[in-house]
C-alpha cells in the first residue's frame, strides 16, 4: 500500500486530476493481499479488480492459483467492505470443462457481482508453460464450435443478470464501465509506466507510441540511468491510427463509426 500510495501521490503532483478520478488496482485474491485491501483504500484506490479465474478448485490448482474457492469469496467480501466499486474476471472454455458446470459456477458467480465482471475464454498463447503441455497432448481446450457455444451462454446467463457485455470480455450494468480500458478501446490518450508497459499519447498534432523495456532488471536499470525505461518514441502513421482505431473500436458493443 505505500508503494502505491507514492505512486498515487506522484501522479496527482504530475497531472491535473479529476475530483472523480477512477483508480483501480489489479489484485489477487490471496490471504496475503486481502490483509492489504483497507491500506490500499486509504492510500486513494476506489476500485479494486480481483483475478478469480475459476470457483473451481481443481481449476484453481490446474491454473497454478494460490488461492482456493473460499479465499476468492472472502476476498470479494472484504472488497465490498473497502471499495465503492469491485470486480472479478473467470476464465472459461477450461480443459474437460462442461457448459453445464459453467453455467452453474457462472450463475452461483453472478451473485457476488458488484456491476462489473470480466470474463475470458481461454487461449493457449506460444512461449508460455501451457502451450508446451498442450503441444505434449496433457490436456485438450473445446474446439472453435463448442468454443462459441460457451460464449454465447455466458451473453445470456449475463444479459438476464444486468450485466450485458459493452466489450467482448467485459460486462457491466450501465455507468459501471471501467474507464481505463474504455480509454484502451475508444482511442484516447494513456501513458503507460513500468516493466513491459504501452502508451498512446498526442504530442502537438502528432499520436505517439511508447513502450518500456519489457525486462524488469533491465527497465530498472534504464530508469537509474536515464530516468525512465522507454524505448525512443514512435510516431504513429494515419494508417497506423486507423488500423488501431478499427481493432479497438470492434471491440466494443457500440462498435465504430462508419464515417
Amino acid at each position: 500500500p505505500e508503494t502505491v500510495e507514492r505512486i498515487i501521490d506522484t501522479v496527482q503532483s504530475s497531472w491535473r486530476v479529476a475530483n472523480d478520478i477512477e483508480i483501480t488496482l489489479e489484485a489477487n485474491p490471496t490471504s496475503v493481499e486481502i490483509e492489504k485491501f483497507q491500506g490500499f483504500r486509504v492510500a486513494g484506490v476506489n476500485r479494486i479488480s480481483l483475478g478469480v479465474q475459476a470457483m473451481n478448485n481443481d481449476d484453481l490448482k490446474f491454473f497454478g492459483r494460490e488461492h482456493s474457492v473460499d479465499e476468492a469469496l472472502k476476498a470479494i467480501d472484504i472488497a465490498r467492505t473497502y471499495f465503492e466499486r469491485y470486480s472479478f474476471d473467470l476464465i472459461y472454455a477450461r480443459p474437460e470443462q462442461m457448459l453445464k458446470a459453467w453455467e452453474e459456477e457462472l450463475r452461483k458467480a453472478v451473485k457476488h457481482a458488484n456491476g462489473h465482471m470480466s470474463l475470458y475464454q481461454l487461449t493457449i498463447e506460444r512461449n508460455t508453460p501451457f502451450y508446451m503441455r498442450h503441444s505434449r497432448g496433457e490436456f485438450s481446450i473445446p474446439d472453435d464450435v463448442k468454443g462459441a457455444e460457451f460464449y454465447h451462454l455466458t451473453q445470456d446467463i449475463l444479459e438476464d443478470a444486468g450485466l450485458p457485455a459493452y466489450e467482448v470480455s467485459n460486462h457491466a450494468e450501465q455507468g459501471a464501465e471501467c474507464r481505463h480500458n474504455m480509454i484502451y478501446w475508444q482511442m484516447a490518450d494513456y501513458i503507460g509506466v513500468g516493466a513491459g508497459a504501452h502508451g498512446r499519447f498526442m504530442m502537438g498534432a502528432d499520436k505517439y507510441a511508447s513502450r518500456d523495456h519489457s525486462a524488469p532488471e533491465i527497465w530498472l536499470e534504464r530508469v537509474m540511468e536515464n530516468g525512465h525505461g522507454s524505448h525512443p518514441f514512435e510516431k504513429l502513421t494515419a494508417e497506423d491510427r486507423f488500423f488501431e482505431s478499427m481493432m479497438m473500436g470492434l471491440r466494443l458493443r457500440d462498435g465504430i463509426s462508419i464515417a
